[in-house]
């Protein structure tokens, strides 16, 4: 009896310290940190849900986003961010090292973090969002009688829709989180930024750290909110377990990058022209096939201007057809126009576009190519006919064997059969006047004749 009372004491005693005590962050005892770097896009999307994932299976106390980002896609932003609010363990988005940045969607993504901090000489903001894909902009409607005239902002309808559901979204995670929701509409209203210790200031972070001691140091003992439950983060004596892209990120990564994608696509279609041209060859084909859907794909989650990609597709398609169609050389230059103009616009995006030098390298290989066509077109065009009809007509051969009618002369060390309409002598020269399928029409030739 005195077992069970004592064992009762002890249940009692243990619940009220679990009542009392806010729930504890640290049972894993360890940090999962996430090296975001880059342009958000689906492979950054893509690691950062698996690592929160990840992160809430393994019951690990906290995940830091280490960003660094120009910005990128809104659909891959906004993912990133559901993600974050639906987490079970809190995230805190670190822009970091010193000389990054948060810009665009990374600014979206450390307002909505449990926990903001930024390095020292680091900066975020320029938020507003920019339409991709290249369309035509369209003049608002004229004001109807009666009706306000548009705003004389120079925004398109579809611009200020954006516009004004980018500010709504962004303020509302302001006040999710508590932060400054004035200067969350100026980052995406007037693409204002902010120095780390100017968002400090401003309640736009939370805390300035310089490395990861000093963010975890920082982080120990800090209350965070995770959907109404409170935890307290104990870092004191925490792990850093530092999450790496598996090799399908990598792989994701490497097909996105703007460079690559355009030569895949250019493999993809030269490789089509080729199979095409010789039917048969396979290789060029199965090549050419796999490279354009690897680029189609690319293109698919990359901010494309389509504009600029009907260009490159037009000036391929002259470029080839030079070799087939009689221009002077005019389907050729204008193919290398429009494919280098083409592809200076391909992407709607100042950090995601195909390198200068490329571009260059490639139009000069092309712009080569079309010269060395046109050259061999212009020598073959001068040279002499070396066989078929045009050169036998008017050579001179040897009568093999005498016949009246029909037999056989010897002509540039061949044997050909011949008919004529007087009788030949064995040894006899004969001129060829004619051609009937393999049959020489032939002809005595005189002495004074000038033999070929």
């Amino acid at each position: 009896m005195r077992i069970l009372a004592s064992l009762s004491r002890l249940v009692a005693v243990l619940a009220v310290l679990l009542i009392a005590t806010p729930a504890a962050a640290d049972e894993g005892g360890k940090a999962y940190l996430i090296e975001v770097e880059g342009a958000i896009g689906p492979v950054i999307q893509e690691l950062v849900t698996r690592g929160i994932g990840d992160a809430e299976q393994e019951h690990a106390a906290v995940v830091i986003l280490q960003m660094d980002t120009p910005g990128g896609l809104d659909h891959s932003m906004r993912e990133i961010i559901k993600t974050i609010l639906d987490a079970q363990v809190p995230v805190v988005t670190w822009v970091s090292p010193q000389g990054s940045r948060a810009a665009s969607a990374g600014t979206y993504i450390v307002y909505a973090s449990h926990v903001a901090a930024m390095a020292p000489a680091t900066n975020l903001g320029s938020a507003t969002p920019v339409q991709i894909g290249g369309l035509p902009k369209l003049p608002s409607p004229p004001a109807q009688p009666g009706q306000e005239k548009p705003e004389a902002d120079g925004k398109t309808d579809m611009e200020r829709k954006i516009l004004n559901d980018a500010i709504a979204y962004i303020r509302g995670l302001a006040k999710l989180r508590g932060r400054n929701e004035q200067w969350a509409e100026q980052a995406v209203r007037e693409a204002a930024s902010l120095s780390a210790e100017e968002a400090l200031e401003l309640n736009v972070i939370d805390l300035i750290a310089a490395d990861l001691n000093s963010l975890l140091k920082q982080l120990d003992g800090r209350e965070i909110n995770i959907k109404g439950r409170i935890l307290v983060l104990d870092t004191a004596a925490m792990v850093v377990e530092r999450i790496s892209p598996d090799w399908r990120s990598e792989l994701l990564a490497i097909i996105t990058n703007p460079n690559i994608a355009y030569v895949l696509l250019l493999i993809g279609i030269y490789g089509l022209i080729l199979e095409f041209s010789n039917p048969g060859a396979i290789l060029p084909g199965v090549t050419g096939v796999i490279c354009l859907l690897l680029a189609l794909y690319a293109l698919q989650v990359l901010p494309v201007n389509y504009a600029a990609l009907a260009l490159i597709a037009v000036g391929i398609v002259f470029m080839v057809s030079e070799i087939f169609v009689t221009s002077g050389g005019i389907l050729g230059i204008g193919g290398v126009a429009a494919f280098t103009v083409g592809s200076v616009m391909l992407f709607d995006d100042d950090y995601l576009a195909v390198s200068i030098p490329m571009i260059g390298g490639t139009a000069l290989v092309a712009a080569g190519f079309m010269l060395w066509i046109l050259r061999r077109f212009a020598t073959l065009r001068r040279a002499q006919v070396v066989s078929g009809e045009e050169y036998m007509i008017g050579h001179i051969g040897t009568v093999r064997e005498a016949f009246d009618v029909r037999g056989r002369v010897d002509l540039d060390g061949e044997n050909w059969i011949a008919e004529t309409r007087v009788p030949l002598q064995a040894g006899q020269k004969v001129r060829v006047s004619a051609i009937d399928k393999l049959v020489l029409k032939v002809e005595p030739v005189e002495e004074s004749s000038e033999e070929k």
